[in-house]
């Protein structure tokens, strides 16, 4: 399926406008008639922050920022999908064009700035499913305007709380000035004490905790991936999302759109997150979830993610190159991986390469 997509189908999706390509993609999705055959394997079968994972592929927030097509895409294979990121107001996001395909590298440049039809929206939408089987998390940000950004995740948490299975607090995205301020120290022991507390207080009256990740950027020094271990790891957070798109652009080949501004995603990112993702689970230990993004198009590639220290990955530009049959190829991939390497679970997998992948230098 793959193989068939690359040869035919991405040709006449890259003939249009990228951002044109993927309103038509969520229109394929919503016609019903995009579905793979993906195995189910119960060695793939993990988990993670008191969900059940009926494997550990995910698709990235970003692609179903509306929560359009959520059925459709576990109908591809994923294990989980997330959707957003969301912001309680709709917000237009910066002008057009604002995504840029890099070919020869197999990758994507957005600065969208979280466009996305606000939390009212996807709650209409997300209502509508509800009841249906299928992990679907709610991606969370704040409004560009917002006088308080915090209060802007909180709304988030309340909103979704009864139709989200887990939550991720987006505070790394680059498209959105100042939003990755966040990430400092002081900054993110106020965000994850009020996140935190909401969550809280609405698992009170319900009886369910819902689980709260925090997705961070690649382009941290190690003193801030100390900050970021030492708070997430106080205030109990359920997980980390190593990592968003990045602004390096070390050693791209193609030159049409290398230099436009925005977050660089997809195979040229599979180095710097993975190494990213290693030195986190050094510094957070064994217990805390992790859950690896950036570069992901193989089942080669998500192997390796866990190996470095992922619970669970998640992918979104792999899919644009790769087409709508990479969750089925990399989900059997992964259990002749189990078989060949003799354990009886993808998760005993994990942690293998982590030492190796640590110790090796960020891309210059």
């Amino acid at each position: 399926m793959s193989g068939l997509f690359e040869t035919l189908g991405r040709r006449a999706l890259f003939s249009f406008d990228a951002e044109q390509a993927h309103g038509l993609s969520i229109a394929g999705l919503k016609t019903g008639l995009v579905s793979c055959s993906a195995p189910s394997d119960p060695a793939l079968s993990v988990k993670v922050a008191g969900l059940q994972f009926p494997n550990p592929l995910g698709m990235a927030a970003g692609y179903d920022k509306n929560a359009e097509v959520p059925d459709a895409l576990l109908k591809l294979g994923f294990g989980f999908t997330e959707i957003g990121t969301i912001t309680p107001r709709p917000q237009s996001g910066n002008p057009r064009p604002r995504i840029f395909r890099l070919v020869d590298d197999r990758a994507v440049i957005n600065r969208l700035g979280f466009n996305n039809e606000g939390h009212e929206a996807a709650f209409k939408r997300l209502s509508q499913r509800a009841g249906k089987s299928g992990i679907v998390g709610v991606n969370i940000g704040a409004n560009k305007d917002a006088e308080d950004r915090i209060a802007d995740y909180v709304a988030g948490i309340r909103r979704f709380y009864q139709l989200a299975r887990y939550f991720t607090v987006n505070i790394s995205s680059p498209n959105t000035p100042g939003l990755r301020n966040l990430q400092a120290r002081d900054s993110l022991r106020e965000l994850l004490s009020r996140v935190l507390e909401a969550r809280n207080e609405e698992g009170s009256m319900c009886t369910l905790k819902r689980p709260v990740f925090l997705k961070i950027a690649p382009d941290l020094a190690d003193e801030e991936l100390d900050d970021i271990a030492v708070e997430a790891t106080e205030q109990k957070l359920d997980g980390i999302i190593v990592s968003n798109t990045t602004l390096s652009r070390t050693g791209l080949k193609s030159a049409e759109n290398r230099d436009e501004t925005g977050g660089l995603s997809g195979a040229p990112l599979f180095e710097r997150s993975t190494v990213v993702l290693a030195r986190m689970r050094e510094r957070v230990g064994p217990d805390m979830p992790l859950i690896g993004v950036g570069g992901i198009d193989s089942a080669e590639t998500a192997l390796t993610k866990i190996k470095a220290g992922a619970d669970l990955v998640q992918l979104y530009t792999g899919l644009i190159y790769r087409g709508p049959g990479l969750p089925s190829d990399i989900l059997r991939g992964l259990s002749a991986a189990v078989k060949r390497e003799g354990v009886a679970n993808i998760a005993e997998l994990r942690d293998r390469d982590t030492k190796d992948w640590a110790a090796r230098p960020l891309p210059a």
